[in-house]
């Protein structure tokens, strides 16, 4: 990553000692349209291969809205 330059570091400082009362956040519009997000484009993270056991009434629930179930399952079990 570069450094920062001086311009940058002048801005930082300023943007830093302000309060948050006296920034304006109402000209930013709202965002409403994802249809052009792309997942992963970023930040994608690692993968390992495991195999579980697993209840087969959780793999019903977990299968029962069709494709991705992997997915639902990695995304649930993040959240514990």
């Amino acid at each position: 990553m570069r450094k920062l330059t001086k311009e940058q570091k002048r801005d930082i400082r300023a943007i830093a000692a302000k309060r948050d009362e006296d920034i304006d956040f109402s000209d930013p519009p709202a965002v409403v349209d994802w249809s052009g997000a792309q997942i992963g484009k970023f930040y994608r993270p690692t993968k390992k291969s495991v195999t579980m056991r697993l209840d087969s009434d959780v793999i019903a629930w977990l299968k029962a809205d069709g494709r991705g179930y992997q997915t639902k399952a990695n995304c649930f079990c993040g959240r514990l």
